[in-house]
């Protein structure tokens, strides 16, 4: 193991160390604050500090400066300035173990899930289906697995939409109504998934949960980082369909561990808000519940995002690190905003939490642990610690040549394309064409011999009677003629 220490150094307070407890880190935690209030960086010093606890970690980084992690950080006079005054014992600037992956392969490892692990409920609600066209949804998946059909990338899915809708009439029977115009309205909303990125996304090979949970040579626990610029900025549902997906294998696939005195690993989830932006009830009660119980699997969850409020409360109580940067109070609605995150944490009778959320500088922010037994601890005006690693990205170079020493390279480059629904289904159509040209041969023979049949009898008897009388014609034609031969002869030779 890379270190004996149990805590993630988080910040200085009135001269006196502010500490994220290890065993406590898998009751989860909020990072919030307006733009450009110091989020990323309290974000980066967590994933530093559980990194070098040999936890490893996952983030999506949206802006691209999250990158920086892989890089040692440069000296400057206030990164020093701001370790001598918390203090920081043994500060060195030093790079972390990284992971670059890409939904589109061009900044990382490519990373795919199936259509038939992303599953009906998460799927309807990234293509924006209504009521109806969630249940035409939810029966096209339960028909697949009754047919034995595997549904792996975005083709399969539409060859099975298809071919719902060309034997709706006999499924409707057994699955309820399959409206055809509800099949037509998904298969629009994947051709626009389509161009959002889904066909990137949908397909094997399949992204394999233990690679998010490496530790390199020295013990270190690697973060793996999402580069989600351009997903984010093209195609929010999915961005945030894949991080609810992510959660749910994690939720379904790890073990009980009860309570270890480390987390197996860490999640990070920047702009939590569209976690829950608009999501059905029966799918914010999935997440709730989610992140209620995986705990219990040893997983911590980070929400990142502007306000406290953009987080439900039965999941905001559920948080045991707060930590909150500045709010600003342009309007009613941000002072309501800064009433609602001064609420949010425990009472310090010598702070005015809600005075000093719009006055915190940047680098600076409230913070509230859990201590030894679980308990809140009262909320700290807090420095927060300068970054071992860089702020700031990486050069295109420097990730290429992180991505080069990978130990995942090549492992998900090349895609997979095995037998799957599309096939079978196209197997079967096949099958079917064959089946009716066989059949269209054998009813037109039946036709033709059904025709014989029917020629009336008396039509039967003449054509035998004009062959009776042409056999006698040419039968009285051949005596006559021998007849005459005789004649003939006789007379030519005197026996006429």
């Amino acid at each position: 193991m890379n270190s004996t220490a149990e805590e993630v150094l988080v910040g200085g307070a009135s001269g006196t160390q502010v500490m994220q407890l290890a065993r406590m880190s898998n009751r989860h935690g909020l990072i919030a604050g307006a733009t450009g209030t110091g989020k990323t960086v309290s974000l980066q010093i967590l994933a530093e500090g559980f990194s070098r606890l040999d936890v490893p970690v996952f983030a999506a980084d949206i802006k691209g400066d999250l990158s920086g992690l892989a890089a040692a950080a440069a000296p400057h006079p206030k990164i020093q300035a701001r370790v001598d005054g918390i203090p920081v014992p043994d500060y060195r600037a030093e790079a972390s173990p990284v992971l670059f992956w890409d939904l589109f392969g061009e900044t990382g490892h490519p990373i795919r899930t199936t259509v038939s692990e992303m599953g009906p409920l998460l799927l309807a609600n990234l293509l924006e289906l209504n009521e109806t066209q969630e249940g035409v949804l939810y029966a096209a998946f339960r028909i697949a697995d009754e047919q034995g059909l595997l549904l792996l990338d975005l083709k399969d899915l539409r060859a099975l939409l298809s071919w719902l809708s060309e034997n709706r009439a006999t499924l409707s029977q057994a699955y309820g109504l399959l409206a055809s115009s509800s099949i037509a309205a998904i298969q629009r909303r994947l051709l626009v998934l389509d161009e959002q990125g889904g066909d990137h996304f949908f397909g094997e090979p399949a992204l394999h949960l233990a690679d998010l949970m490496q530790r390199d040579f020295s013990g270190r626990g690697v973060i793996s980082l999402l580069d989600a610029t351009r997903l984010y900025s093209q195609a929010p549902r999915l961005y945030s369909a894949f991080l609810l997906w992510l959660l749910a294998e994690l939720f379904e696939d790890l073990p009980e561990v009860g309570d270890a005195p480390l987390p197996r690993l860490v999640f990070f989830f920047d702009e939590a808000h569209l976690l829950f932006e608009n999501a059905p009830r029966a799918l914010q009660e999935k997440i709730e519940q989610v992140v209620r119980l995986i705990r219990s699997k040893g997983v911590g969850i980070y929400f990142v995002t502007q306000s406290p409020t953009d987080v439900p409360d039965d999941v905001l109580g559920q948080l045991g690190l707060k930590l909150q940067h500045a709010l600003r109070a342009f309007t009613p609605k941000d002072r309501k905003a800064i009433r609602a995150a001064a609420e949010n944490f425990p009472s310090n009778p010598d702070l005015d939490v809600a005075a000093v959320l719009t006055d915190l500088g940047t680098g600076e922010a409230l913070v509230s642990c859990l201590d030894a037994k679980g308990r809140p601890q009262a909320v700290e005006r807090t420095l927060i610690v300068p970054p071992h690693s860089r702020i700031g990205p990486l050069s295109p170079e420097e990730r290429r040549e992180v991505i080069g020493r990978s130990p995942l390279s090549g492992r998900y480059d090349a895609v997979q394309d095995r037998d799957s629904a599309y096939e079978e289904l196209n197997r079967r159509a096949q099958q079917r064409q064959t089946e009716s040209a066989a059949q269209a041969r054998a009813e037109a023979k039946a036709k033709t011999a059904a025709a014989r049949k029917r020629v009336p009898a008396a039509s039967r008897r003449q054509s035998a009677g004009e062959a009776l009388v042409k056999s006698a014609a040419r039968s009285i034609g051949s005596q006559l003629g021998r007849q005459l031969m005789r004649g003939v002869l006789g007379a030519l030779l005197g026996r006429g």
